[in-house]
């Protein structure tokens, strides 16, 4: 008998992504259950009753919740195709730009469009940013991860992808190529990765989401 896996989930959430992400990396095959996020179901209050929210990740009747804490089940169970390097000062490095990016980097975005643009909070949030450019600079790779991606990278999913979009909706621009040439390298490099084009929710869906929670529709 096989593994039962189930994915409680959002298919416009970020943070549901990075599971998809790592699913689909792994060859992993699972029941995915769509959730409506401003009404969760019995099943999310149930299995994930400290956050209430999504993603969860259901292993043989064993819920996991919180994405990267999800990714790294995933890592640490399915062995074939790693996610976080061998080395354990390797993966240690690799553990802090993920958290780096959770605690600061998207924070930061997101407060610039609730601040309808402060400039100094968009000062802020391109200081976190640049510490990813400078990351990059220094390791010299297509991804955090080297030739292929990981930890770092699906962590950073919502930067590759979401904050466009916002931006976009918003017309408010920090993120561009002549402050950040590393990092919107990557983003463009990480979107159009296979692994990542097939899990991505339509541009124009999460336009509209962000056109409804931005007054802009």
């Amino acid at each position: 008998m096989g593994d039962e896996v189930k994915l409680y989930g959002a298919g416009g959430s970020p943070f549901v992504c990075r599971v998809k992400f790592a699913l689909k990396m792994k060859g992993i095959k699972y029941e995915n259950f769509e959730e409506d996020i401003s009404n969760m179901s019995a099943d999310v209050l149930k299995y994930n009753p400290v956050h209430k929210k999504v993603p969860v990740l259901l292993h043989n009747g064993n819920p996991i919740a919180e994405s990267l804490v999800i990714v790294e089940y995933i890592d640490d169970v399915w062995k074939e195709v790693p996610i976080l390097p061998q080395d354990p000062y390797e993966r240690s490095v690799a553990r802090f730009w993920a958290k780096f990016i959770d605690d600061k980097c998207n924070p930061a975005a997101f407060k610039v469009f609730g601040s309808n643009g402060d400039e100094q909070v968009i000062a802020e949030a391109c200081e976190q940013l640049q510490m990813l450019e400078n990351e990059l600079k220094v390791k010299g790779t297509k991804f955090f991860g080297g030739d292929n991606i990981n930890l770092v990278d699906i962590a950073a999913d919502f930067i590759a992808y979401w904050l466009g979009t916002i931006e976009e909706v918003t017309e408010i621009t920090f993120f561009t190529k002549d402050k950040f040439p590393k990092l919107t390298e990557w983003a463009d490099e990480f979107v159009n990765c296979q692994v990542v084009k097939e899990i991505l929710p339509p541009r124009e869906l999460l336009l509209e989401f962000f056109k409804k929670r931005y007054g802009k529709a």
